[in-house]
């Protein structure tokens, strides 16, 4: 297979490395500084697999076609990327990464003769710098067409995939795409405070915070009628036996898992932008929660209240302090 992974940052730069590895054709669109750097020097990769330094094939867009496109850029910044590389793309094999569920249908408006698949990223990993990423947890790569005739066309892919990553193919990729955005609505509250996960967690007053989130956005899907699928290592029923329990109870097991995620410092997907002076995938992930709340009449006034927080510190590049947090949201946390 030949493959080009557009966006270089952390799932971008990991997945081509280590198809790369495996001694796959890739090659990785990046921005000038990242090219700069990894022609130079490669990538250099630390974490759960170890300390290692892979030669990488970057170039600055799409010149000729690929068996397949991953596209591995945020949601805020797909668009732009689709479009820098629109040539090689309008009737291509495109495979989405973004947390959310809002990009496939942003690629399928650019790009009606697509063929488009979408899939959920389970491993974690963090952007340090150009050519410089942490794997901090491993984690499967679940992968499901959009049209279902398109299936078979999978399993090739799978293979491939397979020597690299836990790769796992479904029919309901949208179901589990939902299951995972509850599991990205804490990504949030570092970003709030400039923290890392396992520092934020530790707090168990923020832990509630976050399990409010939670139940604030299972009311909305709900009452919406939408399809809720297990994920391959979270299920449904666990969810909904962590927002069942006493959240005194709740927040304690929520902060040890936390807490525990990763050995190496996790900072989330929306810090990683502010960080980095980006704009953040909030109204993709927390946001999704309240454009459902109002397409149903309702609202999701922690998940807006939350929003509006990450949006200044954005604006102001000034983080909230634990307290601040806690005190801003006090109101919904019974």
């Amino acid at each position: 297979m030949k493959i080009a992974t557009i966006g270089a940052g952390a799932i971008g730069s990991l997945i081509a490395a280590y198809l790369i590895e495996q001694g796959q054709d890739v090659t990785l669109i990046g921005k000038s500084s990242q090219i700069t750097e990894m022609d130079q020097k490669g990538l250099h990769i630390r974490g759960v697999r170890g300390d290692k330094n892979i030669p990488i094939h970057i170039k600055e867009r799409l010149d000729q076609p690929n068996d397949l496109v991953i596209v591995a850029t945020k949601t805020q910044d797909l668009e732009e990327a689709l479009k820098t590389n629109q040539e090689f793309l309008k009737e291509a094999n495109i495979l989405s990464t973004q947390n959310g569920i809002r990009a496939d249908e942003i690629i399928a408006d650019l790009f009606p003769n697509a063929r488009i698949f979408s899939s959920i990223v389970m491993f974690g990993a963090t952007y340090l710098a150009p050519g410089r990423v942490v794997h901090n947890f491993e984690g499967s790569w679940i992968i499901g067409p959009l049209d279902p005739q398109d299936f078979p066309l999978l399993e090739a892919w799978q293979a491939v995939f397979s020597k690299a990553f836990s790769c796992i193919l479904t029919k309901n990729i949208k179901g589990m795409k939902w299951l995972k955005l509850f599991l990205n609505a804490n990504n949030c509250l570092p970003a709030i405070v400039g923290k890392s996960m396992q520092d934020t967690f530790k707090n168990q007053d923020i832990c509630r915070v976050s399990l409010q989130l939670w139940h604030e956005g299972w009311d909305m899907v709900t009452q919406a009628g939408i399809d809720v699928v297990d994920l391959p290592d979270f299920s449904v029923e666990r969810l909904q036996k962590l927002m069942s329990m006493p959240m005194d109870q709740a927040a304690g097991i929520f902060s040890s898992i936390m807490v525990n995620l990763s050995k190496e410092p996790l900072y989330g997907s929306i810090l990683q932008s502010i960080k980095r002076d980006r704009p953040s995938e909030i109204d993709f992930i927390n946001g999704e929660f309240v454009r459902l709340a109002q397409s149903i009449g309702q609202s999701a006034r922690l998940n807006e209240k939350i929003i509006n927080m990450v949006h200044a510190v954005e604006k102001t590049k000034n983080f909230f302090s634990e307290e601040d947090l806690i005190q801003n949201t006090k109101e919904f946390i019974g």
